[in-house]
């Protein structure tokens, strides 16, 4: 059995978005007026380990999830480079908020796209509320059953679960047990069809809710399942008019992890500044620090990081877009695995002067910045552990990257 085999195409029958005529200008100035309350709910937002409710509604309601959702299926298709920017402004108000809403929202043209038509249907129903919480570390074996898949395992530190309406899960797909890996799949489960154990105490990223997703045994149907690719191609009338977004592509996930640091590295610049126009040095004659030339030359030096990663960002966002626009104008693949790793790598890039960036804010704010309830060492802390995360280590898409450029294999697909 082959994952994702080839479905009979369902006659269209589009789903409306909420609001038809909403813009991203407008949807991007929701996001700016939120900046604020989502500060001040950063403490709740970390107490209770996942996104508050009250932002929850806010997001639903200003159609944040919905900002790269297909148009055909209830959303607004917007570009890429324009869901960046709305991540970065989201993150810049609180960066684990701003992380769930990269992971829930680029899912759907990330790792959904190879799912055939009629799938995509089931999961957005009739309004197309979809939210699509992902785990890309492999959690249990997929063995072929009548009719599709049995699956049954646990996968830890899935963000977002708690206001997901799907699992996007990495399995590894075998011919029996004790059978030797054929390829790593993705496996798509309903909300009903997944538990969550709260298994989630880390000292950052705490309100990302990244808790332990537990199934049990159960037979998946076959289109639930499909083999992961780093490629994008045409799925024989299937792929570019099923997202609906003319720049969706495979680099989104590694585009929007990135805009959550970016964001981050902003909203620390943004307390920085308050820092260095309240706070005056412990020597006389007490100047502002703001009017320090060493403290001036930090701010300087942190702002040029950040303006750099979120110009290189959008840059290499949009130049992604363009080559999946011209891939498929030509009947070709997209992007093609070693492209996918060369953008990747150099997002991660933005990643990194982001956290040099708050790392000096961090040294050079004072001491009062480490307190528990410090909003700036709350961004340092949830930079620092996003860092960590599997799918965001520069050296391993490094070599990955250098492996495909010089006629090699990829070491996996990650």
């Amino acid at each position: 059995m082959t994952p994702g085999a080839p479905a009979t195409r369902s006659p269209r029958a589009d789903i409306a978005p909420p609001e038809p005529g909403l813009t991203f200008p407008d949807m991007l100035a929701r996001a700016e007026a939120l900046r604020a309350a989502l500060r001040e709910r950063q403490a709740t937002c970390e107490r209770l380990g996942r996104v508050p409710d009250e932002t929850h509604r806010d997001f639903l309601g200003a159609g944040f999830y919905r900002a790269l959702q297909p148009r055909r299926f209830g959303g607004y298709g917007f570009s890429a480079a324009d869901f960046v920017r709305l991540v970065i402004e989201i993150a810049r108000g609180c960066p684990d908020t701003g992380w769930v809403l990269s992971l829930l929202a680029s899912a759907q043209v990330s790792f959904l796209t190879p799912f055939p038509e009629p799938t995509l249907r089931e999961l957005y129903g009739a309004g197309g509320d979809c939210r699509v919480a992902s785990v890309l570390k492999p959690g249990a074996s997929a063995l072929p059953a009548d009719g599709g898949y049995r699956v049954a395992g646990a996968w830890d530190c899935c963000s977002g679960c708690d206001v997901a309406t799907h699992l996007m899960a990495t399995v590894v797909v075998r011919d029996a047990p004790a059978a030797p890996p054929k390829a790593l799949g993705f496996a798509l489960f309903d909300r009903d069809q997944f538990e969550i154990e709260d298994n989630w105490a880390v000292f950052g990223m705490r309100g990302t809710g990244s808790r332990r997703v537990v199934v049990k045994e159960r037979v998946l149907p076959a289109n639930r399942v499909v083999a992961m690719s780093m490629d994008l191609a045409p799925h024989d009338g299937d792929g570019a008019d099923i997202t609906g977004a003319a720049d969706a592509d495979p680099t989104i996930g590694g585009f929007a992890a990135a805009a959550v640091a970016v964001g981050a590295a902003r909203g620390a610049l943004d307390l920085y500044e308050q820092v260095l126009r309240t706070k005056k040095y412990l020597a006389p004659p007490f100047p502002l620090r703001s009017e320090m030339p060493e403290v001036q030359q930090q701010f300087g030096d942190a702002r040029a990081l950040v303006d750099t990663a979120e110009a290189s960002l959008l840059w290499l966002t949009r130049e992604s877009a363009d080559r999946v626009r011209r891939g498929r104008e030509g009947g070709a693949a997209a992007l093609s695995p070693a492209d996918v790793r060369r953008f990747h790598r150099a997002a991660e890039q933005s990643i990194e002067l982001s956290w040099q960036a708050v790392d000096r804010i961090f040294r050079t704010a004072g001491t009062s910045s480490a307190a528990d309830s410090s909003p700036l060492g709350r961004i340092f802390r949830s930079l620092a552990v996003m860092r960590t995360h599997i799918g965001l280590q520069p050296e391993h898409t490094s070599i990955n990257a250098a492996r495909l450029h010089f006629g090699l294999p990829a070491l996996d697909p990650l």
